[in-house]
């Protein structure tokens, strides 16, 4: 089942499943169940429920086309988004990092950083060098306190495609990737039924129509299981928490006026632009600091 959250008329939040280019609107099972308002229905759904199709039951909402309906993060309100540090072999060579996630463990990124497909991520400084960083990301369905990696893939409700989008520097990573925006996460929450194995997907990252990043999800240095359970034995995971778990080799500058494009086996398209509009000189002085990323890219504009 493919889920997704879209904006309504009245911009509140609406759950949606996918059904080939309709999405059916079935907020209304979720609202039957409890009042909405202190929490969106897509987080609403995964803490009712360890079986969203069981639980939605017959598509009996409105129908409207895919394509006509504005998309918002999958979780717009999740309570923690974690993230994975140099969690690819590769990626960690083209960074010349001396550690990886095994030392670095996880750090935490602004719940209001995320933002959903088809939206614009927006440069804060004219001054510094952001990066996109293409990855996979799952979302947890069930309450997860130190759970082993044998059982944890049954603790994850779906699949899904995030930018961790990246200011270049010395200023700790969660205030780098943290501004508003720099999550965009979608289009669709794909549960693990149709999703498939995460060994068996392969990540792919495009800016303007290039290809950046290309990478098979098994080349993780931490797999997807091991993610789950180093997390939760650190603090408790709640349904609609957001892991995502590292970007792969192929990072690199965006500009003004680029568009970034991810795709991962059976997940779907996440796709942003970028503007600068409104850029200021940066505050903080980390520029000349931190890991040190490839040489910047050319700016390869849009056609």
């Amino acid at each position: 089942m493919k889920l997704t959250t879209f904006f309504g008329p009245d911009e509140s939040y609406r759950l949606g499943v996918v059904d080939g280019e309709d999405v059916v609107d079935m907020t209304h099972c979720v609202e039957r169940q409890a009042p909405l308002g202190l929490v969106s229905p897509m987080r609403a759904l995964l803490a009712m429920t360890d079986s969203p199709a069981t639980f939605l039951g017959d598509l009996d909402g409105e129908r409207l086309p895919l394509s006509s309906v504005r998309l918002a993060p999958i979780v717009p309100d999740p309570a923690k988004i974690i993230a994975a540090p140099v969690n690819y072999r590769a990626h960690q060579a083209e960074m010349q990092e001396d550690y990886h996630i095994d030392a670095l463990g996880i750090f935490l990124k602004a719940t209001s950083s995320v933002m959903g497909s088809g939206g614009t991520v927006r440069l804060p400084y004219s001054d510094r060098r952001f990066d996109q960083e293409g990855e996979l990301a799952l979302v947890i369905g069930r309450t997860a306190s130190h759970v082993s990696a044998d059982d944890a893939l049954g603790y994850v409700a779906g699949y899904t495609m995030l930018l961790d989008m990246t200011m270049r520097g010395g200023e700790d990573r969660s205030t780098r990737k943290s501004f508003d925006g720099f999550t965009p996460v979608g289009p669709y929450l794909v549960t693990p039924d149709e999703a498939g194995a995460p060994d068996d997907m392969r990540l792919q990252t495009w800016v303007n129509d290039v290809l950046r990043q290309d990478a098979d999800v098994s080349d993780l240095i931490w797999d997807v299981p091991r993610l789950v359970e180093y997390a939760s034995s650190v603090m408790t995971l709640r349904p609609g928490d957001i892991l995502t778990t590292g970007t792969p080799a192929g990072i690199g500058q965006v500009f003004d006026g680029d568009r970034i494009a991810v795709e991962v086996t059976h997940l779907g398209r996440l796709e942003v632009a970028v503007s600068s509009d409104g850029a200021v000189s940066c505050p903080t002085r980390g520029a000349q600091r931190g890991p040190k990323p490839p040489e910047e890219v050319t700016p390869v504009r849009a056609r």
